[in-house]
């Protein structure tokens, strides 16, 4: 058997406040490792969350700025709208102004026109009454326009501009022929009760005379149911020298001719 020794009561003191004070020791040596590391993580999520706010306020920034833009053009957009508005308001009342004064017009234009195919039809109806009671010549160079003209002036498809323009024709040939002294060859009935070839010289609308080749003359005159003529043996000498001065075979003389005014 070995002896046991044993360590005064001292040494094991001092042995187990030497463990004591090493195990503290690597208790702090192990607890300031721990906070070195924890502040290293705090440190890199502080970097990493300024990080974040620096790229949220670079974004807030780029989008307040875009969304500033779209602000503007918004309201230009708006300023556009509201002035094409005015436009078209004020559009639309000169609209409603000059719609009214076009209806006002219209309503005038359709009084007058039908003042127009009144007065068109009256002069129709004068026409034809007058139609029979016009000189021959002028009424075989009428007869077109005569036949243009309606049966019935108030039922008729004929346009009122076709109708006027037969209307002024007419008045327009018929009042030439007035003004004029006209001479043509037609065929009449002598007193041997055969149709001959005259001489006729119309004096307007209102007298005509003629001579025949052998110098039988007479006078013509308008009446309702047509032109009337009557033989006149004294008048053949008048009118035949009447005939050679407008055929330029004779000097101009003063030829006197009866008249009869109705």
């Amino acid at each position: 058997m070995r002896p046991r020794t044993i360590l005064p009561r001292a040494a094991v003191v001092a042995a187990l406040l030497a463990a004591g004070l090493a195990w503290a020791r690597s208790e702090e040596a192990s607890d300031a490792g721990a906070d070195i590391k924890s502040s290293r993580e705090t440190l890199a999520k502080w970097v990493e969350t300024q990080q974040i706010i620096a790229r949220e306020k670079k974004d807030w920034q780029q989008g307040k700025e875009i969304l500033g833009s779209r602000i503007a053009l918004v309201k230009d957009e708006i300023a556009a709208i509201e002035k094409k508005l005015v436009e078209l308001r004020t559009a639309g009342s000169e609209s409603v102004t000059k719609k009214s004064a076009i209806v006002a017009e219209e309503s005038a234009l359709k009084e007058a026109g039908s003042a127009v195919a009144a007065r068109a039809a009256g002069l129709e109806r004068d026409l034809r009454a007058l139609e029979p009671g016009l000189p021959e010549p002028i009424r075989d160079k009428l007869r077109p326009l005569f036949g243009r003209m309606p049966a019935d002036p108030d039922q008729t498809r004929v346009s009122l501009a076709e109708r006027l323009q037969n209307v002024v024709g007419i008045l327009n040939e018929v009042n030439k022929f007035n003004g004029e002294i006209t001479m043509v060859t037609e065929v009449r009935t002598l007193s041997d009760g055969k149709p001959s070839e005259v001489r006729t010289i119309y004096v307007g609308l209102a007298q005509a005379y003629y001579v025949s080749p052998r110098g039988e003359a007479g006078v013509g005159r308008p009446s309702a149911g047509g032109w009337h003529w009557e033989p006149s043996r004294d008048l053949g000498p008048a009118v035949t020298q009447a005939v050679e001065i407008l055929q330029a075979k004779a000097k101009p003389a003063f030829v006197p001719l009866p008249v009869k005014v109705e």
